[in-house]
C-alpha cells in the first residue's frame, strides 16, 4: 500500500467540491490529493516517512491564487523608495529630498497621482528638491511616471516622440517636456538608461517576494507578463518555487504575423510549478492617466482613444491566438475598451469558445455587464484598487469619469450576479499582494465602490480558487480539495466565508501548501 508524503489531520476542510463539501482531513501524495475524508479515512495512508500536520481547528481551503500580478517584472517596478503613503506635494518633495540614490538616480515608485491635487503632473514641481540628480518616479498605476530633467537629458530625449501604441511624452502648453511619460513606449525611454540590480540581487529578491507571498496564503499567480523566464527557471531548479506562476506575455500593437506565432510557440515554455500559459493584450491604459478608453470623453476631455491605434487589428491578433488554441487576457478599464474586448470574443461566434479574460473593469455600464456571463467571458478584478478612491468621489480616478461613469465602480457583484466568472487578485505591485486584503476587499469595497455590494464570503473566496481555475484553464486540475486534483492548499485560522471581511484581512496563515511542499508554517 502506498503512503502518503503529507497527512493534514484536525482540519475544518471547505473543500469547494460539490460531491464532498466538508471533511476534516486529507492525505497527499506525489504532489496530488490522494484523500479526503476525516482521520479514518487516511490513516492507513501514514508510513514511517509521512509528515502529519495537526491543524488544531484552522480552516483549509483550496490554495488561493492571485488571479492578476506581476511577481517578476514587478521586481523592477517596486524599486527605490516607496511612494505609497504620500498624501501631498509637500510630502513627495519631503521624500524625494531625502532618498537614498541608486547610482547617483532617484529612483520611486507607488506615486498617487492624488498627490499632485488636480495640478498637472509636472517636473517643475519637484525638480529643485532632486538637486540635478536624474529622478524615475512610477506612479501606483504602473502606466505612467515622472523623471527630471537630468533624466531626460540621460535618456537623451528632447522633444516629443511618435510611437506604435497610444503612447507620448507630455507637453505644457509652449511645448516645453514636462517630465510626465505616459504608457510603456514611453517610459521604456528612459528605463532603458536606468541603473539595473545584479542578477543574483534580483534572484534574492525573487525568493523573498515569493516566500513573503505564501505567507499570506498564496499558493499560484497568474502573471500578467512574461517576466524573466532564465531567472524563474533557474530559481524552479535550484529551489521549490512557493507559488506557481502562469506567464501571460504581451502581445503590443505592431504585431505581425511572426510575433503572434512566436507567442503561440511560448506556449509551450515550462518548469517545474511555472508555465506559459496564454497571452496579455492592452486594449487602454488608466483613468487618472487619461488613458482609458472610454465612450465619451472624460472631463478633462481625453481618454477617447484606444491603447491600438487600430483597434481591428487587435481583434485580429485575438483571433488568430483564438484559433492557435490560447487563451487571451486583456487589460480593459474604460467602458469602450470593455465593449471592444466583448464584441472581439462575440466575433467568434456561439461555438466551442476559449474563456477570454478582461482584466480590471473598473467602470461599465449595466448592457455590458450582462454579456459577460452570456459570453462566457471571465471577468479579472483586483478589490484593493477601490482603495485609491474616496468614497467622497472627491479622487482622480472619480473626477475625471464623473458622477454617472463613477457611480459604476468595480462592479464584482453584478458581474457575479449575471453569471460571470470573477477571478480575483491584486495587480501587485500597484496595490499589495495580501491574498486576505483581496478577500476582504471584495466584500467590502473601498473608496468609490464603497456603496456597492460586495461579494459574499463564499464567492470571494471562489474568486481565487475555483473561478481562478476556471479563469486559467485548469478546473480540472486545481480550485477544490478533491482527490486526483493539485495539493495546493491554505489554512487560515478563521473561516474566511464565515468570519466578517475585517477579520478575514488580518486572518492568522497557519500553512501553504504548494505541489505538496509545506512553504509556509504559522504554526
Amino acid at each position: 500500500m502506498p503512503t502518503a508524503e503529507l497527512v493534514v489531520t484536525g482540519a475544518r476542510v471547505r473543500t469547494l467540491d460539490p460531491e464532498r463539501p466538508y471533511a476534516s482531513a486529507l492525505a497527499v501524495r506525489d504532489g496530488l490529493i490522494a484523500a479526503v475524508g476525516d482521520e479514518g479515512d487516511v490513516r492507513h495512508w501514514r508510513g514511517s516517512a509521512t509528515e502529519v500536520v495537526d491543524l488544531g481547528g484552522a480552516c483549509l481551503v483550496p490554495g488561493l491564487v492571485d488571479c492578476h500580478s506581476h511577481p517578476v517584472w514587478g521586481l523592477a517596478m517596486a524599486t527605490g523608495i516607496d511612494l505609497s503613503a504620500v498624501r501631498d506635494l509637500d510630502g513627495l518633495r519631503a521624500a524625494l529630498a531625502t532618498a537614498e540614490r541608486t547610482d547617483g538616480w532617484v529612483i520611486g515608485f507607488g506615486l498617487d497621482h492624488n498627490v499632485f491635487g488636480g495640478r498637472p503632473v509636472d517636473r517643475a514641481l519637484i525638480e529643485d528638491t532632486l538637486h540635478g540628480a536624474p529622478a524615475f518616479l512610477r506612479l501606483y498605476d504602473g502606466h505612467s511616471a515622472l523623471v527630471s530633467g537630468a533624466a531626460l537629458k540621460a535618456a537623451d530625449i528632447t522633444g516629443p516622440r511618435k510611437f506604435a501604441q497610444r503612447s507620448h511624452l507630455a507637453t505644457d502648453a509652449d511645448g516645453r517636456l514636462t517630465g510626465h511619460l505616459v504608457e510603456h513606449a514611453a517610459m521604456d525611454l528612459v528605463t532603458a538608461v536606468m541603473p539595473r540590480p545584479s542578477y543574483a540581487e534580483r534572484r534574492a529578491r525573487l525568493g523573498e517576494l515569493l516566500s513573503a507571498m505564501a505567507a499570506t496564503g498564496l499558493t499560484g499567480a497568474h502573471v500578467m507578463d512574461l517576466g524573466d523566464l532564465d531567472l524563474v527557471g533557474a530559481a524552479a531548479r535550484e529551489t521549490i518555487l512557493p507559488l506557481r506562476l502562469r506567464f501571460a506575455p504581451w502581445c503590443m500593437p505592431g504585431a505581425d504575423q511572426d510575433a503572434l506565432e512566436e507567442l503561440v510557440a511560448l506556449q509551450s515554455r515550462t518548469g517545474r510549478h511555472w508555465r506559459v500559459g496564454g497571452v496579455k493584450f492592452f486594449m487602454d491604459g488608466t483613468v487618472e492617466g487619461g488613458t482609458a478608453w472610454l465612450e465619451h470623453p472624460d472631463c478633462h476631455g481625453q481618454g477617447t482613444e484606444a491603447f491600438w491605434p487600430d483597434p481591428s487589428a487587435y481583434s485580429d491578433a485575438v483571433r488568430f491566438l483564438h484559433r492557435a488554441g490560447v487563451r487571451t487576457a486583456t487589460h480593459a478599464i474604460g467602458d469602450a475598451a470593455v465593449r471592444h474586448v466583448l464584441d472581439t470574443v462575440e466575433s467568434m461566434g456561439p461555438g466551442a469558445r476559449l474563456a477570454h479574460r478582461v482584466e480590471h473593469i473598473e467602470s461599465a455600464p449595466d448592457d455590458t455587464v450582462a454579456r459577460f456571463g452570456r459570453l462566457g467571458v471571465i471577468a479579472s478584478m483586483q478589490p484593493p484598487h477601490t482603495g485609491y478612491t474616496r468614497s467622497d468621489r472627491s479622487d482622480e480616478w472619480s473626477v475625471r469619469l464623473g458622477e454617472t461613469r463613477a457611480a459604476r465602480a468595480w462592479r464584482l457583484r453584478d458581474l457575479r450576479d449575471a453569471g460571470a466568472v470573477v477571478a480575483l487578485g491584486s495587480d501587485w505591485p500597484i496595490a499589495h499582494y495580501d491574498a486576505r486584503a483581496v478577500l476582504a476587499t471584495a466584500r467590502t469595497p473601498r473608496g468609490a465602490a464603497s456603496a456597492r455590494a460586495g461579494l459574499t464570503g463564499l464567492q470571494a473566496l471562489e474568486g481565487c480558487t475555483t473561478h481562478a481555475a476556471l479563469a486559467a484553464g485548469e478546473a480540472a486540475v486545481a480550485g477544490r480539495i478533491a482527490v486526483g486534483l493539485r495539493a495546493d492548499l491554505t489554512a487560515l485560522g478563521l473561516d474566511p466565508v464565515e468570519a466578517p471581511a475585517d477579520e478575514v484581512a488580518e486572518a492568522p496563515v497557519r500553512l501553504t501548501v504548494t505541489g505538496g511542499h509545506i512553504v509556509h508554517r504559522g504554526i
